[in-house]
């Protein structure tokens, strides 16, 4: 009986490739946080990314003998997901529907003074996030949920690894902005 769970990255894919569904899901769990919570940041909105990743994996299911080498597969899978967000936020563009609010999950905001302000709140921080423009979102994204270097956010992207650092720099700075109200 083969170990799902315990076998290698590279072994999963070659299964999966040849069509093997418990080895697509295994590697779809060990990444299913970080495109979740690059969707909910992307989207800003709890459906919008449960959509978007649902139809990423559909996506990335149907095309895995696409796939061109098998140590990209977190950031084919993510390069996916970014393309499914986008088709989200530009139907919702399109479609002139207000966006509904995001939950506040945490219950309470935080009440830090201003010598030592508490930034710990996932409130404040979406708010923050959700202050930047679509592109700049899924650099800091890419950055922050998928650990991706400028380098391969460019390629993701299409942008040159030095755009990409001084937009993601400017997004951080307009989130320190936004948190040091």
């Amino acid at each position: 009986m083969f170990d799902y769970e315990n076998s290698p990255e590279k072994e999963l894919i070659r299964r999966a490739r040849k069509g093997d569904v418990k080895a697509f899901s295994s590697l779809y769990a060990r990444i299913y946080i970080e495109l979740y919570k690059f969707a909910l940041y992307t989207t800003k909105h709890e459906q919008d990314a449960e959509d978007a990743v649902s139809e990423a994996v559909i996506t990335a299911f149907e095309k895995m003998t696409q796939l061109k080498k098998d140590e990209s597969f977190r950031s084919w899978m993510f390069t996916i997901l970014c393309n499914q967000c986008r088709r989200i936020l530009r139907e919702r563009k399109k479609s002139g529907d207000p966006m509904e609010e995001m939950e506040n999950h945490t219950g309470s905001t935080s009440s830090g003074s201003a010598e030592n302000p508490d930034y710990t709140s996932a409130y404040a921080v979406k708010e923050a996030f959700g202050a930047l423009e679509e592109e700049e979102r899924m650099i800091v994204a890419f950055s922050v949920f998928g650990g991706y270097r400028s380098e391969e956010i460019g390629t993701m992207l299409e942008k040159k690894p030095a755009t990409v650092r001084s937009k993601k720099s400017r997004a951080l700075e307009k989130m320190r902005r936004v948190l040091d109200v």
